[in-house]
């Protein structure tokens, strides 16, 4: 199994290093790949010695020792190259380099609990040491897939406040990959110092782990997925920085406006009561320019704007006529996505579609809606109604 292990981990950093051209291009992706390279190689590496210098033949103590002092660096190094995809290469130094000192409190544990007897042998005082090293090396992924999924939700919440329909499916090999990694963090300390069948089985669920992880990688850097997820990003980001902006506006021209009405000489604070009547004309404010939207949506809806695939929400918002940070705004005060409101108004549409027109087949229903293909609506349709179109329509 050791020698196995060392022809796919090189085989998997070969594939990551012979990545095509336009992966390279990608700064982001490019640092990252070179990461996850360095992560693979020292798991090469730690297989390759454990088959040439036979330390499992020698006892379960001496193989856990280099497990330990090379699983901490090439965990970590998957980890972070996982974070530089999500945050677009901006990483902490703390997320960077947090596993260094824990790498060396995990191996000072085990040298000093080995000082003066032989590094081989296997003593009560080696093996609790490699305990307390073995949940360093948990600590550790526990922090990273935190940060992973924290980020995972902010990715997310990205591709539905821009994409028309749902996005997901370009994220879930990341989430995958990070529970993944957090499982085999958990299971270390137990399966780690053990032998037999159950060793066994960890370690092929590791390298399938390893491999999906690397092979997901690589495909999602060579695809389109990351440029459309910057995408969404950086529309995001600039939708809450157009909010903030305007309610900076609002506040200042309120603010003004009671100073001049009032006649507040220069240096006196406003009284309570002009902060209230300051914050009670920015809600109106906003509730008028919600009315607005709200006209806009209106007269678009009635437009058929809604049942055209691929709109995307800067896109619907000039549609609409109205700022994208307002038609951002509208949405969040009614609890919904972008991806979520135009799904229930397919599927609104599609029920109204279905019940004047019982014989048109669901690839009809689904172009005439604005569903991008017959199994997506029918997916949709299913999951939001409860039957299927066929099931609807006979019920009608």
């Amino acid at each position: 199994m050791q020698f196995s292990a060392v022809v796919v981990l090189t085989l998997l950093s070969l594939k990551l290093l012979l990545l095509p051209h336009r992966a390279a291009e990608n700064v982001v992706a490019s640092k990252a790949r070179w990461l996850m390279v360095c992560g693979t190689s020292l798991l090469a590496l730690q297989f390759l010695l454990q088959y040439v210098l036979k330390l499992r033949a020698m006892g379960v103590t001496q193989a856990v020792m280099l497990n330990l002092a090379l699983f901490i660096p090439s965990s970590a190094l998957l980890s972070v190259a996982i974070l530089y995809l999500q945050r677009q290469g901006k990483v902490s130094r703390l997320e960077k380099w947090i596993a260094v000192p824990l790498w060396f409190v995990a191996m000072t544990m085990i040298a000093v609990s080995a000082y003066g007897k032989p590094l081989l042998a296997g003593t009560r005082e080696v093996r609790w040491a490699e305990w307390g090293a073995s949940l360093c090396y948990a600590g550790i992924q526990f922090f990273y897939t935190y940060r992973h999924l924290r980020e995972l939700r902010r990715m997310r919440q990205a591709l539905q406040d821009y994409y028309d329909r749902d996005m997901d499916g370009i994220l879930r090999w990341m989430q995958v990959s990070v529970v993944v990694l957090a499982f085999l963090a958990v299971l270390a300390p137990l399966f780690i110092f053990g032998s037999g069948p159950w060793l066994a089985v960890y370690g092929i669920f590791s390298f399938m782990g390893i491999f999906y992880l690397v092979d997901s990688f690589c495909s999602y850097v060579v695809s389109s997925a990351p440029a459309k997820m910057k995408e969404a990003e950086e529309e995001e980001l600039e939708n809450e920085s157009a909010l903030e902006r305007s309610e900076k506006a609002i506040a200042a021209e309120n603010r003004a406006g009671l100073e001049e009405g009032r006649k507040v000489a220069p240096g006196t604070a406003l009284s309570e009561d002009s902060g209230r009547d300051e914050q009670e004309e920015t809600e109106e404010e906003e509730k008028e320019a919600m009315l607005r939207v709200d006209s806009a949506v209106e007269s678009w809806l009635t437009r058929g704007g809604h049942m055209r695939d691929g709109i995307k929400m800067p896109n619907a918002a000039d549609e609409i006529g109205v700022p994208r940070y307002l038609l951002a705004l509208w949405l969040r005060k009614q609890g919904l996505k972008y991806s979520e409101w135009m799904t229930r108004l397919r599927i609104e549409e599609a029920k109204r579609t279905l019940k004047a027109h019982p014989d048109w087949s669901n690839e009809a229903v689904a172009q005439h809606c604005g569903f991008h293909d017959r199994s997506y609506f029918q997916t949709l349709f299913k999951r939001m109604t409860g039957f299927t179109p066929a099931q609807f329509v006979a019920k009608q």
